[in-house]
């Protein structure tokens, strides 16, 4: 009898530990300070069909011409989810130092780059929104408001000089009419202090909506997987020929104004992950 009233005691005891740890965990993940990760996943293809392989994936332009990437590469800054009731969480806003993410095609892992994001706060989440390049806020900042971001930026090729600031996309391969045989480059970004110097600010902000709401709790890690359509370079809304007085542009002359805003189209969401 003894042994019986012993284990007796011992499960109650038990069972009341766990019910009360469980009560706690659930507790902590409710709060609103509880916080998680959010992964973003860029895959740059062309017509939604991901996956260039560079200095071979051939693309036919709407207007017939013929071109092949050797180079893809674009800033991604400002990153902001919006939760169901429209509020916004600004990751790292104006701060390229932990907000901005260089996406080098290069580097593709089976075609998809990835944006690691922490200490995101536990909610639902419906809407993706991102910047194309580096904002005026965020370059106003000064050099030493930035060091760690532009020294990055600069050992992969995506910087001008300080007064003229960051390139935003480097596009660059070989066209043709029959064959991609001639080579261009297109580096679109801003021209320093856009206002202070006359000129346009090709920076761009997308939003995007989430077909699955990415539920982020210190247990789930949603991954936003993110197609980007290249076939918008030329043949977007403005369609464009590459020729000798444009295949060797940089800057933001109104070619890669036109580049720039066809760009912002090619980015859906193609699937959620909650994992």
């Amino acid at each position: 009898m003894k042994i019986y009233k012993f284990l007796s005691l011992f499960f109650i005891a038990f069972t009341f530990f766990t019910f009360i740890s469980c009560r706690n965990n659930d507790d902590d993940d409710s709060s609103p300070e509880t916080k998680g990760n959010l992964q973003i996943k860029f895959e740059n293809g062309f017509n939604n069909l991901g996956d260039i392989v560079l200095n071979q994936t051939t693309q036919t332009s709407s207007q017939g011409q013929k071109h092949q990437f050797s180079n893809i590469k674009y800033v991604i800054s400002n990153i902001r989810l919006i939760d169901e009731n429209g509020n916004e969480f600004k990751y790292n806003e104006n701060n390229p130092d932990k907000g901005a993410f260089i996406i080098d095609q290069a580097d593709a892992v089976a075609g998809i780059v990835y944006v690691n994001l922490n200490e995101i706060p536990k909610n639902n989440y419906k809407k993706i929104k991102f910047g194309l390049g580096i904002s005026q806020n965020a370059y106003l900042l000064g050099q030493d408001g930035q060091a760690e971001f532009w020294n990055k930026a600069k050992q992969k090729g995506m910087t001008w000089s300080w007064a003229a600031g960051y390139v935003f996309v480097k596009l660059e391969g070989k066209y043709g009419a029959n064959s991609p045989d001639t080579e261009f480059m297109n580096h679109t970004g801003n021209m320093g202090n856009v206002v202070a110097n006359g000129t346009p600010d090709l920076y761009r902000e997308i939003t995007l909506n989430l077909p699955t709401t990415a539920r982020v709790t210190s247990q789930i890690t949603p991954s936003i997987h993110i197609l980007a359509d290249f076939n918008q370079y030329l043949s977007g809304d403005t369609p464009l020929v590459l020729n000798s007085a444009n295949d060797m542009m940089m800057g933001s002359s109104q070619h890669l104004i036109d580049v720039t805003n066809n760009l912002t189209k090619m980015f859906k969401v193609d699937h959620v992950h909650n994992d």
